[in-house]
Protein backbone atom coordinates (compact mmCIF):
# COMPACT_ATOMS: atom_id res chain seq x y z
CA UNK A 1 0.00 0.00 0.00
CA UNK A 2 1.34 3.42 -1.00
CA UNK A 3 1.53 6.28 1.49
CA UNK A 4 -0.82 9.18 0.70
CA UNK A 5 0.98 12.41 -0.27
CA UNK A 6 -1.73 15.05 -0.16
CA UNK A 7 -2.13 18.54 -1.59
CA UNK A 8 -4.88 20.47 0.21
CA UNK A 9 -6.60 23.03 -2.06
CA UNK A 10 -8.98 25.55 -0.44
CA UNK A 11 -9.39 29.31 -0.72
CA UNK A 12 -9.85 29.61 3.06
CA UNK A 13 -6.66 29.70 5.13
CA UNK A 14 -8.66 28.38 8.09
CA UNK A 15 -9.92 25.39 6.08
CA UNK A 16 -6.43 24.66 4.73
CA UNK A 17 -5.12 24.62 8.29
CA UNK A 18 -8.05 22.51 9.54
CA UNK A 19 -7.75 19.80 6.89
CA UNK A 20 -3.96 19.78 7.09
CA UNK A 21 -4.30 19.18 10.83
CA UNK A 22 -6.86 16.40 10.30
CA UNK A 23 -4.73 14.63 7.73
CA UNK A 24 -1.47 15.03 9.62
CA UNK A 25 -3.06 12.94 12.40
CA UNK A 26 -3.88 10.07 10.01
CA UNK A 27 -1.63 7.05 9.66
CA UNK A 28 0.39 6.80 6.43
CA UNK A 29 -0.83 10.22 5.27
CA UNK A 30 1.45 13.23 4.71
CA UNK A 31 0.35 16.71 3.67
CA UNK A 32 3.00 17.79 1.16
CA UNK A 33 1.54 21.24 0.51
CA UNK A 34 -1.45 23.56 0.36
CA UNK A 35 -2.87 25.82 -2.35
CA UNK A 36 -5.42 28.63 -2.27
CA UNK A 37 -6.76 28.37 -5.84
CA UNK A 38 -6.42 26.51 -9.14
CA UNK A 39 -3.45 28.57 -10.36
CA UNK A 40 -1.57 27.98 -7.13
CA UNK A 41 -2.50 24.28 -7.21
CA UNK A 42 -1.14 23.75 -10.74
CA UNK A 43 2.28 24.98 -9.60
CA UNK A 44 2.19 22.84 -6.46
CA UNK A 45 1.15 19.72 -8.41
CA UNK A 46 4.05 20.16 -10.84
CA UNK A 47 6.54 20.73 -8.04
CA UNK A 48 5.33 18.37 -5.29
CA UNK A 49 3.70 15.59 -7.35
CA UNK A 50 1.03 14.63 -4.80
CA UNK A 51 -0.76 11.32 -5.30
CA UNK A 52 -4.01 12.70 -3.80
CA UNK A 53 -5.64 16.14 -3.94
CA UNK A 54 -8.35 17.38 -1.60
CA UNK A 55 -10.27 20.05 -3.48
CA UNK A 56 -12.78 22.60 -2.25
CA UNK A 57 -15.91 22.84 -4.40
CA UNK A 58 -16.32 26.58 -3.99
CA UNK A 59 -13.31 28.73 -4.90
CA UNK A 60 -13.00 32.18 -6.49
CA UNK A 61 -11.95 32.24 -10.13
CA UNK A 62 -11.94 28.68 -11.45
CA UNK A 63 -14.31 26.62 -9.29
CA UNK A 64 -13.37 23.29 -7.78
CA UNK A 65 -15.60 21.46 -10.27
CA UNK A 66 -13.99 23.22 -13.22
CA UNK A 67 -10.51 22.46 -11.88
CA UNK A 68 -11.47 18.82 -11.26
CA UNK A 69 -12.57 18.51 -14.89
CA UNK A 70 -9.23 19.99 -16.01
CA UNK A 71 -7.27 17.56 -13.82
CA UNK A 72 -9.16 14.54 -15.15
CA UNK A 73 -8.68 15.62 -18.76
CA UNK A 74 -4.99 16.57 -18.56
CA UNK A 75 -3.35 14.59 -15.73
CA UNK A 76 -5.79 12.20 -13.95
CA UNK A 77 -5.06 11.56 -10.30
CA UNK A 78 -7.19 10.81 -7.19
CA UNK A 79 -9.23 13.80 -6.02
CA UNK A 80 -11.38 13.96 -2.89
CA UNK A 81 -13.88 16.82 -3.08
CA UNK A 82 -14.76 18.80 0.06
CA UNK A 83 -18.22 20.36 0.13
CA UNK A 84 -21.02 21.54 2.40
CA UNK A 85 -23.94 19.18 2.88
CA UNK A 86 -26.67 21.32 1.35
CA UNK A 87 -29.03 20.32 -1.45
CA UNK A 88 -26.90 22.28 -3.91
CA UNK A 89 -23.80 20.71 -2.39
CA UNK A 90 -25.05 17.16 -2.93
CA UNK A 91 -25.90 17.88 -6.58
CA UNK A 92 -22.38 19.22 -7.05
CA UNK A 93 -20.96 16.17 -5.26
CA UNK A 94 -22.69 13.84 -7.73
CA UNK A 95 -21.36 15.93 -10.61
CA UNK A 96 -17.85 15.62 -9.15
CA UNK A 97 -18.19 11.84 -8.99
CA UNK A 98 -19.35 11.79 -12.61
CA UNK A 99 -16.23 13.76 -13.56
CA UNK A 100 -13.94 11.30 -11.79
CA UNK A 101 -13.63 12.35 -8.13
CA UNK A 102 -12.84 9.38 -5.90
CA UNK A 103 -15.15 10.59 -3.13
CA UNK A 104 -16.85 13.63 -1.63
CA UNK A 105 -16.35 14.51 2.01
CA UNK A 106 -18.50 16.96 4.01
CA UNK A 107 -16.73 19.86 5.65
CA UNK A 108 -17.01 19.41 9.45
CA UNK A 109 -18.46 22.87 10.06
CA UNK A 110 -19.52 23.57 13.67
CA UNK A 111 -18.42 20.06 14.63
CA UNK A 112 -18.35 18.87 18.24
CA UNK A 113 -15.01 17.46 19.50
CA UNK A 114 -16.46 13.94 19.11
CA UNK A 115 -17.57 14.62 15.53
CA UNK A 116 -14.22 16.19 14.72
CA UNK A 117 -12.37 13.14 16.07
CA UNK A 118 -14.57 10.90 13.91
CA UNK A 119 -13.80 13.07 10.87
CA UNK A 120 -10.07 12.68 11.50
CA UNK A 121 -10.23 8.91 11.19
CA UNK A 122 -12.69 8.81 8.32
CA UNK A 123 -10.99 11.37 6.08
CA UNK A 124 -7.61 9.77 6.69
CA UNK A 125 -8.91 6.38 5.55
CA UNK A 126 -10.57 7.92 2.48
CA UNK A 127 -7.42 9.74 1.43
CA UNK A 128 -5.24 6.65 1.95
CA UNK A 129 -7.65 4.52 -0.11
CA UNK A 130 -7.68 7.24 -2.78
CA UNK A 131 -3.88 7.14 -3.00
CA UNK A 132 -4.14 3.42 -3.77
CA UNK A 133 -7.08 3.66 -6.17
CA UNK A 134 -7.17 2.91 -9.91
CA UNK A 135 -8.06 6.41 -11.11
CA UNK A 136 -5.34 6.71 -13.74
CA UNK A 137 -5.87 3.24 -15.24
CA UNK A 138 -9.66 3.52 -15.27
CA UNK A 139 -9.61 6.95 -16.91
CA UNK A 140 -7.20 5.67 -19.56
CA UNK A 141 -9.49 2.73 -20.36
CA UNK A 142 -12.72 4.70 -20.01
CA UNK A 143 -14.18 2.05 -17.68
CA UNK A 144 -16.49 4.44 -15.85
CA UNK A 145 -18.40 5.25 -19.00
CA UNK A 146 -18.41 1.79 -20.53
CA UNK A 147 -21.09 -0.84 -20.22
CA UNK A 148 -24.24 -1.56 -22.20
CA UNK A 149 -27.53 0.01 -21.29
CA UNK A 150 -29.89 -2.90 -21.86
CA UNK A 151 -32.84 -1.88 -19.71
CA UNK A 152 -35.21 -2.80 -22.53
CA UNK A 153 -33.92 -6.39 -22.87
CA UNK A 154 -36.53 -9.13 -22.13
CA UNK A 155 -36.32 -10.46 -18.58
CA UNK A 156 -38.15 -13.41 -17.00
CA UNK A 157 -37.67 -13.63 -13.26
CA UNK A 158 -36.71 -16.94 -11.60
CA UNK A 159 -37.54 -15.83 -8.03
CA UNK A 160 -34.02 -14.85 -6.94
CA UNK A 161 -33.35 -11.48 -5.32
CA UNK A 162 -30.21 -9.44 -6.12
CA UNK A 163 -28.07 -8.27 -3.19
CA UNK A 164 -25.23 -5.83 -3.88
CA UNK A 165 -22.70 -3.95 -1.76
CA UNK A 166 -20.42 -1.00 -2.59
CA UNK A 167 -18.58 1.84 -0.91
CA UNK A 168 -15.89 4.16 -2.35
CA UNK A 169 -16.52 4.45 -6.08
CA UNK A 170 -19.88 2.76 -5.63
CA UNK A 171 -22.10 5.58 -6.90
CA UNK A 172 -20.29 5.58 -10.23
CA UNK A 173 -20.23 1.77 -10.45
CA UNK A 174 -23.91 1.43 -9.52
CA UNK A 175 -24.89 4.02 -12.13
CA UNK A 176 -23.19 1.89 -14.80
CA UNK A 177 -24.46 -1.43 -13.46
CA UNK A 178 -28.09 -0.54 -12.76
CA UNK A 179 -28.52 1.15 -16.16
CA UNK A 180 -28.92 -2.43 -17.47
CA UNK A 181 -31.91 -3.19 -15.21
CA UNK A 182 -35.36 -3.37 -16.84
CA UNK A 183 -38.74 -2.18 -15.57
CA UNK A 184 -39.45 -5.72 -14.29
CA UNK A 185 -35.96 -6.27 -12.82
CA UNK A 186 -35.46 -8.69 -9.92
CA UNK A 187 -36.09 -7.35 -6.41
CA UNK A 188 -32.78 -5.67 -5.64
CA UNK A 189 -31.16 -4.49 -2.42
CA UNK A 190 -28.00 -2.35 -2.37
CA UNK A 191 -25.88 -1.75 0.74
CA UNK A 192 -24.03 1.49 0.01
CA UNK A 193 -21.47 3.22 2.23
CA UNK A 194 -21.67 6.91 1.25
CA UNK A 195 -22.76 10.24 2.68
CA UNK A 196 -26.54 9.96 3.35
CA UNK A 197 -27.48 13.31 1.77
CA UNK A 198 -25.50 12.48 -1.36
CA UNK A 199 -27.23 9.09 -1.49
CA UNK A 200 -30.63 10.77 -1.17
CA UNK A 201 -29.90 12.88 -4.25
CA UNK A 202 -28.44 9.82 -6.02
CA UNK A 203 -31.59 7.78 -5.33
CA UNK A 204 -33.84 10.48 -6.77
CA UNK A 205 -31.64 10.75 -9.85
CA UNK A 206 -31.60 6.97 -10.39
CA UNK A 207 -35.36 6.75 -9.94
CA UNK A 208 -35.84 9.32 -12.70
CA UNK A 209 -33.22 7.71 -14.95
CA UNK A 210 -34.15 4.01 -14.74
CA UNK A 211 -37.27 2.22 -15.95
CA UNK A 212 -37.65 0.44 -12.60
CA UNK A 213 -38.35 2.13 -9.24
CA UNK A 214 -35.53 3.15 -6.87
CA UNK A 215 -36.18 3.89 -3.18
CA UNK A 216 -34.31 4.37 0.06
CA UNK A 217 -34.55 1.15 2.09
CA UNK A 218 -37.45 1.29 4.59
CA UNK A 219 -38.34 -1.03 7.44
CA UNK A 220 -41.01 -3.50 6.38
CA UNK A 221 -40.68 -2.86 2.64
CA UNK A 222 -41.53 -5.85 0.45
CA UNK A 223 -38.97 -7.15 -2.02
CA UNK A 224 -40.94 -7.28 -5.26
CA UNK A 225 -40.05 -7.14 -8.94
CA UNK A 226 -39.29 -3.80 -10.52
CA UNK A 227 -37.89 -2.15 -7.37
CA UNK A 228 -34.36 -1.35 -6.18
CA UNK A 229 -33.88 -0.53 -2.48
CA UNK A 230 -30.73 1.36 -1.47
CA UNK A 231 -29.65 1.06 2.17
CA UNK A 232 -27.25 3.80 3.26
CA UNK A 233 -28.58 4.98 6.65
CA UNK A 234 -25.48 5.12 8.89
CA UNK A 235 -27.66 4.57 11.97
CA UNK A 236 -29.29 1.31 10.86
CA UNK A 237 -28.35 -2.10 9.53
CA UNK A 238 -30.62 -3.74 6.97
CA UNK A 239 -31.46 -7.45 6.83
CA UNK A 240 -33.89 -9.56 4.80
CA UNK A 241 -36.70 -11.44 6.54
CA UNK A 242 -37.94 -14.61 4.75
CA UNK A 243 -41.50 -14.62 3.47
CA UNK A 244 -43.66 -14.36 0.38
CA UNK A 245 -42.40 -11.85 -0.50
CA UNK A 246 -39.30 -11.32 1.65
CA UNK A 247 -39.24 -8.07 3.62
CA UNK A 248 -36.60 -5.61 4.73
CA UNK A 249 -35.90 -5.01 8.39
CA UNK A 250 -33.87 -2.04 9.65
CA UNK A 251 -32.05 -2.48 12.96
CA UNK A 252 -30.34 0.11 15.17
CA UNK A 253 -27.43 -2.08 16.29
CA UNK A 254 -23.75 -1.29 16.81
CA UNK A 255 -21.54 -1.33 13.70
CA UNK A 256 -20.38 -4.78 12.57
CA UNK A 257 -16.63 -4.82 11.88
CA UNK A 258 -16.80 -1.02 11.69
CA UNK A 259 -19.59 -0.88 9.12
CA UNK A 260 -23.21 0.26 9.42
CA UNK A 261 -25.13 -0.69 7.39
CA UNK A 262 -23.14 -3.91 7.19
CA UNK A 263 -23.03 -5.89 3.96
CA UNK A 264 -21.83 -8.90 5.98
CA UNK A 265 -24.97 -8.73 8.10
CA UNK A 266 -27.19 -8.25 5.03
CA UNK A 267 -25.70 -11.14 3.04
CA UNK A 268 -25.65 -13.33 6.16
CA UNK A 269 -29.38 -12.78 6.77
CA UNK A 270 -30.15 -13.86 3.20
CA UNK A 271 -27.98 -16.97 3.56
CA UNK A 272 -29.45 -17.94 6.94
CA UNK A 273 -32.99 -17.41 5.64
CA UNK A 274 -32.26 -19.67 2.65
CA UNK A 275 -33.62 -16.92 0.36
CA UNK A 276 -32.75 -17.57 -3.31
CA UNK A 277 -30.32 -14.81 -4.25
CA UNK A 278 -27.51 -13.56 -6.44
CA UNK A 279 -24.84 -11.55 -4.63
CA UNK A 280 -22.33 -8.99 -5.89
CA UNK A 281 -19.60 -6.91 -4.25
CA UNK A 282 -18.46 -3.83 -6.15
CA UNK A 283 -15.64 -1.34 -5.62
CA UNK A 284 -15.00 -0.27 -2.05
CA UNK A 285 -12.82 0.23 1.01
CA UNK A 286 -12.18 -2.40 3.63
CA UNK A 287 -13.47 -5.96 3.77
CA UNK A 288 -17.18 -5.49 4.53
CA UNK A 289 -19.21 -7.94 2.46
CA UNK A 290 -16.53 -10.62 2.07
CA UNK A 291 -17.61 -12.91 4.94
CA UNK A 292 -21.27 -12.46 4.06
CA UNK A 293 -20.58 -13.34 0.42
CA UNK A 294 -18.82 -16.49 1.58
CA UNK A 295 -21.97 -17.50 3.48
CA UNK A 296 -24.08 -16.84 0.39
CA UNK A 297 -21.82 -18.95 -1.79
CA UNK A 298 -21.71 -21.79 0.75
CA UNK A 299 -25.51 -21.68 0.77
CA UNK A 300 -25.65 -22.24 -2.99
CA UNK A 301 -26.07 -18.64 -4.20
CA UNK A 302 -24.35 -17.33 -7.31
CA UNK A 303 -21.89 -14.66 -6.24
CA UNK A 304 -19.96 -12.11 -8.30
CA UNK A 305 -17.23 -9.60 -7.51
CA UNK A 306 -16.22 -6.62 -9.60
CA UNK A 307 -12.81 -7.34 -11.08
CA UNK A 308 -9.90 -5.51 -9.52
CA UNK A 309 -8.86 -3.74 -12.72
CA UNK A 310 -12.18 -1.91 -13.16
CA UNK A 311 -12.81 -1.31 -9.45
CA UNK A 312 -11.96 2.25 -8.44
CA UNK A 313 -10.90 0.90 -5.04
CA UNK A 314 -10.03 -2.79 -5.02
CA UNK A 315 -9.88 -3.42 -1.24
CA UNK A 316 -13.38 -4.92 -0.96
CA UNK A 317 -13.06 -7.06 -4.12
CA UNK A 318 -9.66 -8.32 -2.95
CA UNK A 319 -11.16 -9.34 0.42
CA UNK A 320 -13.89 -11.31 -1.38
CA UNK A 321 -11.35 -13.05 -3.62
CA UNK A 322 -9.10 -13.86 -0.65
CA UNK A 323 -11.99 -15.77 0.99
CA UNK A 324 -12.90 -17.52 -2.28
CA UNK A 325 -16.36 -16.01 -1.79
CA UNK A 326 -17.11 -15.20 -5.44
CA UNK A 327 -18.23 -17.59 -8.15
CA UNK A 328 -16.66 -15.27 -10.71
CA UNK A 329 -14.70 -12.02 -11.00
CA UNK A 330 -16.48 -9.81 -13.56
CA UNK A 331 -15.62 -6.43 -15.18
CA UNK A 332 -17.91 -3.53 -14.33
CA UNK A 333 -19.28 -3.40 -17.88
CA UNK A 334 -20.52 -6.99 -17.53
CA UNK A 335 -21.52 -7.40 -13.90
CA UNK A 336 -25.05 -6.00 -14.32
CA UNK A 337 -25.82 -8.51 -17.07
CA UNK A 338 -24.26 -11.31 -14.99
CA UNK A 339 -26.51 -10.53 -11.99
CA UNK A 340 -29.59 -10.33 -14.21
CA UNK A 341 -28.74 -13.66 -15.83
CA UNK A 342 -28.50 -15.26 -12.38
CA UNK A 343 -31.96 -13.93 -11.54
CA UNK A 344 -33.52 -14.98 -14.87
CA UNK A 345 -35.26 -18.14 -16.06
CA UNK A 346 -33.14 -20.25 -18.40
Amino acid sequence: MHEARVLVVDDSAAMRALFSDILDQAKNVTVVGTARNADDAREQIAELKPNVITLDVEMPGMSGIEFLEEIMETDPRPVVMLSSLTQAGTEISLRAIELGAVDCFPKPLKATPEQFAKSVGKLGKIVLAAANSNVRDRRARGDAKSGPKSGDAPFEWNGHIAAISASMGGIDALTTMLAQFSANCPPTLVCLQAEPMVVDTFVRRLDAMLKCHVHQAKDGASLVQGTIHIAADPDHHVVVEPGQPPRLRLMARDPVDGARPSANLLFGSIARGAIPAVGAVLTGMGSDGARGMRLLREGGAITFVQDRKTALVSEAPEAVIALDAASKEVPLAEIGAAVLAGCAIG
